[in-house]
């Protein structure tokens, strides 16, 4: 780790960095994983072999009984995933979604975008277990979820109108600033696939300019009003004071 952060080609240790990943105790594997992390890349022949060596071992790991080497694995997988990768862990990560621990639900949903950017197909398999997440009892994960769907959601938003009821209760309910800042754009970006969407969030949206002190939601607000307007009164232009 020292050589890499000063510059130089760590890759010839990468063998090493697996068996330190290996490790049983949790302070070693931990440096290894943040090694990997560092060294691995991708789309560098000289450490691809490693990452696909690596496989099983953080199949092993995101099952591990320890929550925190389970987090290591996510974090290690986020930074290398590549596409045989992405296909090979998808299950597994998956199964974290389902875990009685909320830190890991947050992690599992968080690293399915990287997943679904390697292998985009992975998101069809999965699709219902992460719109599960947004009933989820916790508001870390149910925030990491609407973060994975509005990213996912910049290419088609067509393909996630079926979330709008969910996405309105988040609206009218939750106090997250930052997560109703997500909120409110993807709603945004359905009202132009579901024109009569756009009546039924004005009024949320409304109180929401009247009454939040942040001034990012209240811009976001803003703009998703001026943008739902025009399909509320039928395509025509209004003065706003």
């Amino acid at each position: 780790m020292y050589l890499h952060m000063i510059g130089y080609d760590a890759s010839w240790a990468s063998f090493h960095i697996v068996e330190v990943m290996s490790q049983q105790t949790f302070r070693h594997k931990r440096i290894g994983y943040l090694a990997a992390e560092q060294v691995f890349k991708k789309n560098d022949p000289r450490t691809k072999d490693f990452v696909l060596l690596s496989t099983n071992l953080l199949k092993k790991q995101l099952h591990s009984k320890n929550p925190y080497a389970a987090g290591l694995a996510v974090n290690c997988v986020s930074n290398i995933v590549t596409k045989d990768l992405a296909r090979d862990l998808l299950g597994d990560v998956t199964a974290m979604l389902e875990s009685s621990k909320a830190y890991l639900r947050k992690k599992g949903v968080l690293v399915l975008y990287k997943l679904f950017l390697q292998y985009p197909h992975g998101l069809r398999l999965t699709f219902e277990k992460l719109r599960k997440r947004l009933e989820d009892p916790s508001p870390s994960v149910v925030c990491g979820a609407v973060n994975v769907i509005c990213e996912l959601a910049r290419k088609k938003p067509r393909n996630y109108l079926p979330l709008a009821p969910q996405l309105f209760r988040l609206l009218t309910s939750s106090s997250n600033n930052w997560m109703l800042i997500k909120v409110v754009k993807l709603l945004g970006e359905l009202v132009s696939e579901e024109p009569r969407l756009a009546r039924k969030i004005l009024e949320p949206l409304s109180k929401l300019i009247r009454t939040t002190s942040a001034k990012s939601l209240l811009y976001e607000c803003v703009r998703t009003v001026t943008r739902s307007l025009p399909y509320v009164f039928n395509n025509s232009f209004i003065s706003l004071k």
